[in-house]
Parts: C-alpha cells; sequence; structure tokens
C-alpha cells in the first residue's frame, strides 16, 4: 500500500488519516500536525524520510508561482533540510492544475446565483493562489485581492492582476524572508478568529482563498456567501453554516467527511504515481483527468435531515 504524509506547523487538532482506493490501488493518506513547532516538523521528515511514498509540506509553503516566477520563502526552507529520500511537494502544482478550475465550475453550476448578487470576488491571497486568482479575473469577476490585508495586515485592497503582479514583485523579496509565523496563522493561532476587513467580506459575492486566512478574519454574518476554499473538517463546515453561508466550494475531493490541503492531494498523486519524484503540471494534469477530480460544491442552506447541509457535487 503506498503511503503520503502531510507534516504540518498547523493545529494537530486537525490530523486525520484515511485509506482510499484510487485508479485500483490503496493508499494511505496521512495528516500529522506540529502545534507551529518547524523544528518538530523537521525531526518527524527526517523519521519518516525514505519510509513513505511522498510528503506533503502542510501549513506552509516552499516558495510561491507568481505570473511563472518562483519566490522562495526562505523562512520554511529549514525545515524540509533532513529530507533526502521521499519525494516532497507543497500543493503548488495542484494549486495551477486543479484549482483553477474552480471559477469555471461555479459558473456552470450556481452562475444565475452568483449573478444575481453580483459577480464579485474576494482571494484572501492571491499570490499564494495564482491559478484561482487569474481564473476568476479571467471570467470577468470584479476582483479584491487580500494579500496586504491579510498578509501584511496593510488596509490596502488590490483591485487588479496587473496590481497583484506589481505587488508581489516589490513586496516578495522582502516577506519570503520574515519568519512564517508572521504572515500565516501556525498552531493554535489556526483556531482563534478575530474579525477584520469586514466590508470586503460584505462586498464579495464569492471568498476564495486559504481556509484558515477566511477563518481568522471573518465576521459573525457571512449570509448568502459563497466560499471556495479547501482543507475543510467538519467543524469548518459547521462554522460557515452558522455564519449564514449558502454554498462551500472545496477544490479538493472531500474523503471521509473532510477536505484535505492541495499539499495532502498532490503528496498523494505524487505517491499513486511510483515515480519518486514531483510531478509535472502536465502529469498532475494526466491524473487529475483520470481520476475524475473535481471540486465540490455543498449547499449549507439546504438541511439534509443530518448534518444541516446537502451535497449536491461530487468528485
Amino acid at each position: 500500500m503506498k503511503h503520503a504524509v502531510s507534516i504540518s506547523i498547523g493545529s494537530s487538532k486537525r490530523n486525520k488519516a484515511v485509506e482510499v482506493n484510487l485508479l485500483g490501488e490503496t493508499i494511505r493518506i496521512e495528516r500529522i500536525g506540529t502545534d507551529g513547532d518547524m523544528e518538530a516538523a523537521a525531526l518527524k521528515y527526517k523519521e519518516l524520510d525514505g519510509k513513505v511514498d511522498a510528503f506533503g509540506v502542510g501549513g506552509a509553503d516552499l516558495g510561491a508561482i507568481i505570473d511563472g516566477k518562483w519566490y522562495t520563502l526562505h523562512s520554511v526552507t529549514p525545515m524540509v533540510r533532513y529530507v533526502k529520500k521521499t519525494p516532497l511537494v507543497d500543493g503548488g502544482g495542484l494549486k495551477n492544475t486543479l484549482e483553477n478550475k474552480a471559477p469555471a465550475f461555479l459558473e456552470q453550476k450556481i452562475g444565475d446565483y452568483i449573478k444575481s448578487r453580483g459577480r464579485k470576488v474576494l482571494v484572501t491571497l492571491g499570490a499564494d493562489r495564482w491559478g484561482l486568482a487569474r481564473a476568476f479575473s479571467e471570467l470577468g469577476y470584479e476582483t479584491v485581492y487580500g494579500d496586504l490585508m491579510f498578509g501584511l495586515d496593510l488596509p490596502i485592497a488590490i483591485h487588479s492582476l496587473k496590481g497583484l503582479k506589481t505587488a508581489a514583485s516589490l513586496l516578495m523579496p522582502i516577506a519570503s524572508r520574515l519568519p512564517f509565523e508572521w504572515i500565516y496563522p501556525t498552531g493554535e493561532k489556526q483556531e482563534k478568529r478575530t474579525p477584520k476587513w469586514g466590508k470586503y467580506y460584505d462586498w464579495a459575492t464569492v471568498i476564495a482563498g486559504d481556509c484558515h486566512y477566511i477563518k481568522r478574519f471573518m465576521p459573525d454574518d457571512l449570509t448568502g456567501k459563497v466560499i471556495v476554499t479547501n482543507t475543510t473538517t467538519p467543524e469548518d463546515v459547521e462554522a460557515f453554516r452558522k455564519a449564514g453561508v449558502k454554498y462551500l466550494v472545496t477544490t479538493t475531493p472531500v474523503l471521509d467527511g473532510r477536505s484535505f490541503g492541495t499539499n495532502m492531494m498532490e503528496a498523494a498523486l505524487v505517491a499513486l504515481s511510483g515515480k519518486g519524484r514531483p510531478l509535472t503540471w502536465p502529469e498532475l494534469s494526466e491524473m487529475i483527468d483520470k481520476l475524475g477530480f473535481q471540486p465540490q460544491l455543498q449547499d449549507l442552506g439546504m438541511s439534509s435531515g443530518t448534518g444541516g447541509h446537502k451535497t449536491m457535487s461530487n468528485v
């Protein structure tokens, strides 16, 4: 049996392991959190290196690809210094292959609903999800990219891809050298919510991006909103439902009640391939097509009689 492990600096409360059958092969998918401790994560990588088929980098990114340019996150690099044998991915491949299909999926499934409320999207961090950010822009959505607000706590909204690229080119060389916990919630911080930037949540019809960023600053009232994200636990889904979210779209498959992060799912595909190395974007796209992966849409306002929401479209 193949085994893919995501070692995350996120909360251990979100740990999960499942066994699934993909393309006729059983694969164990496991997420291990270290509660914000990068050194503990590094030692766990060292312990498992060569013993599992693929690693995912959870709760952090090795870098970001913005319009074809790679920016290394230098504060994360030491965490993976012991990895010598097992292929390692941070989910960037899926962010630029699978996630960019989500806006077209929305148009197909709930386009009339979105049009009735205004085709407006808040992407919490466009630099982290360039494929998703670009796809919304290309479909003609009115956009706000919250990189400066959500990442650096600066009250400046970015309204175009051009502006996002300019901001990234100016700030990423600096931001990439900051301590990672300054720009992303880790450990117990992932469980805390401090409402902020409420006018942008209120303005948007669609709120898209990393689940931790969305939850970290979301207001109490998100009535009628559409959330596009992943890495959702049942508790996350319930929090969105209580806030009044109408539709939840997860860009990665829901397995045993949980949508895993892009790093975990990309590691699973690397393990499944048996190639012993990260997959190219064309290779990932080919596997995604073979598996029939697509976003999943849940109507959180439609009572199912069991959990207060109903799945409308499955992978």
